[in-house]
């Protein structure tokens, strides 16, 4: 998955992945308030978990505190 679009890591330095049956969800928070982003499963492309997944190290690799959300 490519990552565009992320809003600012000093502004919103947490990020939560959470996957449900059409979509993943992402939510940012920061001193700045949250921002949620979402991304229809359709365009993630094979295994949704393994997507989920990957979502997670990629944000974790760019710098935010990234937990797994339910």
């Amino acid at each position: 998955m490519r990552l565009m679009g992320l809003p600012n890591i000093l502004r919103y330095p947490e990020a939560t992945v959470v996957r449900d049956a059409t979509r993943i969800l992402i939510q940012f928070r920061g001193p700045y308030g949250e921002q949620t982003m979402s991304v229809p499963l359709k365009y993630v492309g094979g295994d949704e978990e393994t997507a989920e997944l990957r979502l997670l190290a990629q944000l974790q690799q760019i710098g935010y505190k990234v937990t797994r959300g339910e």
